[in-house]
């Protein structure tokens, strides 16, 4: 459930996070962690501003299959962005977040 709930959190702070986070050191590990191809990767080098390039790869992992995905997004946030990383672990733990999660896991049929 770490890697969904992630994606949740992220999802709703896409907007500080495109304002927030140079993407290119996070492109390199997740490119290293499998995450993000090759191809990928140099689709993303190719766009010049920072938070178009931020945004366009949050839209990509946003699709992805890896199963770590925004587990290990998270993890590359931690040395440059450890303040924000607090933020999000912040947002996993609020009672208001909680409540969403078990709604939309009962929705799901995840609780029975």
């Amino acid at each position: 459930m770490a890697n969904h709930a992630l994606k949740h959190v992220f999802h709703d702070m896409q907007a500080k996070t495109v304002d927030s986070i140079s993407p290119d050191s996070l492109m390199v590990v997740l490119l290293s962690k499998k995450v993000i191809g090759e191809y990928d990767y140099s689709r993303l080098c190719q766009v010049s501003a920072s938070g178009d390039r931020c945004r366009a790869l949050l839209s990509l992992l946003h699709l992805s299959s890896h199963p770590q995905t925004f587990v290990l997004l998270r993890l590359a946030l931690l040395d440059e962005y450890s303040s924000f990383v607090d933020e999000i672990d912040d947002s996993l733990t609020s009672p208001i977040f909680q409540r969403q999660q078990i709604h939309c896991c009962a929705d799901q049929g995840q609780y029975k």
